[in-house]
């Protein structure tokens, strides 16, 4: 669901968020994710675990997907960057920490009460590395943008 949302969102890639998939291309993320999920699929609560993460970043993605085809990547992306050099950084900050500490919250909470190894348990370490996720990539986004455009 990652790689469909992503396509959707941003068919060159120009808006993708982390680096190296960038740099792979569709080509080479096809094959990588391929020779990850395959042997994971045998491997059931770390399939859980990478599951919840596709699905919620392919959540957030169309989130935004209509948006980015409808403008264009070049286009969005010029926005976008507008938005937030134009907001204070705290508040951008503090936004991304409620944005990505309330569902890693509940994923915590999912983990603490689960007895190791169950499903609900795999299931709060997939939403704790996708609120981890989106904060790193997002960091990260915000730190070059902010390198480059001041």
């Amino acid at each position: 669901m990652d790689l469909l949302s992503t396509r959707v969102a941003t068919p060159n890639l120009e808006l993708e968020g982390n680096p190296i998939a960038k740099k792979l291309g569709w080509k080479w993320n096809i094959v990588v994710s391929a020779a990850l999920c395959i042997p994971f699929a045998l491997w059931p609560l770390p399939a859980i675990v990478i599951i919840t993460v596709s699905i919620l970043v392919a959540a957030r993605n169309f989130q935004q997907a209509w948006l980015m085809r409808s403008m264009g990547e070049e286009a969005y992306r010029t926005w976008h960057v507008a938005r937030i050099m134009e907001t204070r950084v705290s508040l951008y900050l503090f936004c991304l920490l409620g944005q990505t500490a309330l569902p890693a919250a509940v994923g915590g909470a999912l983990i603490y009460f689960s007895a190791p190894p169950h499903v609900p348990m795999a299931i709060g370490i997939g939403i704790v590395a996708y609120a981890a996720a989106v904060a790193f990539y997002t960091l990260l986004s915000v730190w070059r943008m902010r390198n480059r455009f001041s």
